[in-house]
């Protein structure tokens, strides 16, 4: 009931948010991140796997969408499509390389060959180098409704990230998150019961990897961009942060790791500014081009005073008020 209502109360803020004052092209490049994170976190959150990789997924879709709506002319709904398919594919492959080794090893292979898939990005003409797509139309969804409007761009993403998070949260309660949650904890004893690991993970992998797709055909379309920086590891090492931040094996904890990284990510300078005008400190003015250093002090907080994420230390302690 508990969990419910705070599942009421997300949908609410995220509806009313654009009418609070918050820019909802803001909200919408959050809740792209939050989906990123939160597919991440199937992975690792729910079946144990460290990917160094994911960005390749979030990259390869942007790129896919953004070329199927500008050089193709497909719809919206097409080029999304377009983008989560080669997401699915490309995770079926990688997942077959990679789902075979355990441990850092699986982390380095998605690694290396996320790594590849960059460096194609950025000798390919498709993808324009170093300059990206620019100018991705975000044209007419089913050919009626125009999302050009901001406002109209994010209910239509509000509504595609409620569904995505509400198949997490199916997966994740299936008797198939169960076999996840049981090759997580003890996979040596998920084999002796006759469960095929490998296959399980695969399929934990390919889902994950269509997830982080449609979140980067999102982004591509919300911002009208797409560059390398989406593909770079660094942007995987970014959604590990946020889920750890957030709360790893939590639903909630990936959505509020990414409006944590998110936010300070775009409004540091502005939070530094309001501080140096109430306290009179200039230095937080510089604030502002210190994002990484920020970032890193709250990482190293949560590592040593919140193992468990925000949202993991929260649901730690309220357990035993409940029981």
């Amino acid at each position: 009931m508990l969990k419910k209502a705070l599942y009421g109360l997300l949908l609410l803020g995220l509806l009313v948010a654009p009418w609070l004052g918050v820019y909802p092209l803001f909200l919408m490049k959050v809740l792209c991140f939050a989906l990123f994170a939160a597919a991440f976190n199937l992975l690792i959150g729910y079946t144990g796997l460290l990917s160094f990789g994911h960005a390749a997924f979030l990259g390869s879709a942007g790129y896919v969408t953004g070329y199927a709506i500008q050089t193709l002319g497909l719809t919206p709904e097409l080029g999304i499509l377009a983008g989560v398919v080669a997401g699915v594919v490309l995770g079926f492959v990688m997942g077959v390389l990679a789902i075979r080794r355990q441990g850092i090893y699986f982390a380095m292979i998605t690694l290396a060959l996320a790594q590849l898939l960059y460096f194609v990005f950025l000798q390919i003409p498709l993808t324009h180098g170093e300059d990206g797509l620019q100018g991705i139309a975000r044209g007419k969804l089913f050919g009626v409704l125009s999302l050009d409007s901001d406002l109209t761009l994010y209910f239509v993403v509000v509504a595609i990230m409620v569904l995505a998070f509400l198949l997490i949260v199916r997966i994740v309660h299936s008797p198939f998150g169960w076999v996840l949650a049981a090759i997580k904890e003890n996979e040596p004893r998920a084999i002796s019961l006759g469960y095929d690991t490998d296959r399980f993970k695969l399929l934990a992998f390919v889902l994950s990897a269509g997830l982080a797709a449609l979140a980067g055909s999102l982004k591509a379309l919300v911002l009208g961009f797409e560059t390398l920086g989406d593909a770079h590891w660094s942007t995987s090492g970014l959604v590990i942060l946020m889920t750890l931040v957030g709360g790893m094996g939590t639903l909630f904890g990936p959505l509020v790791g990414a409006f944590i990284i998110v936010a300070l990510e775009d409004r540091l300078g502005d939070i530094g500014s309001f501080l140096a005008s109430v306290t009179g400190v200039q230095w937080f003015n510089s604030l502002g081009e210190s994002v990484t250093i920020v970032i890193g002090l709250i990482f190293i907080l949560c590592v040593l005073a919140f193992r468990r994420g925000i949202v993991g230390e929260i649901v730690a302690r309220v357990k035993p008020l409940r029981s």
